[in-house]
């Protein structure tokens, strides 16, 4: 049996989560990442995604996030997240909005490396949008 750890999801607004979890998997920038007790201490960042909660009671939670950073120890995980919902709470239509929102700044947008991170963005959006259920 694993052992447990603690999980901590917050954003700027409120803190979404923090109990003991059996593993978090989260979308690590350079590829999703399982964390598990006594993970190897790490900090990286967060694209936008799912974040999977297997909690220890045995339930499982989904939270949509917008970027941020993880820090990973041992003992437990925090993941401070630019924007974070619960799947349930997110529609297709809110997340239509966040794409089309960035397609107007990129629109604006006058550097080549502003440019190429709003079209990595919205991509990554994109994605996205196919794990979210129509409403």
């Amino acid at each position: 049996m694993a052992d447990n750890f603690n999980f901590e999801l917050v954003s700027p607004e409120r803190l979404l989560l923090s109990e003991q979890v059996i593993d978090v998997v989260i979308p690590a920038t350079e590829g999703e990442m399982t964390v598990m007790a006594h993970h190897a201490p790490t900090m990286t960042t967060i694209k936008p995604g799912l974040v999977k909660v297997h909690s220890a009671s045995g339930s499982k939670q989904d939270y949509v996030v917008f970027g941020g950073f993880a820090d990973i120890l041992p003992t437990g995980c925090t993941l401070l997240a630019e924007s974070a919902v619960p799947v349930k709470d997110m529609s297709r239509d809110e997340l239509d909005r966040r794409i089309n929102a960035a397609k107007a700044e990129l629109e604006d947008a006058l550097h080549h490396e502003h440019k190429s991170r709003l079209e990595h963005f919205i991509m990554e959006l994109s994605h996205l949008r196919g794990s979210i259920p129509q409403d």
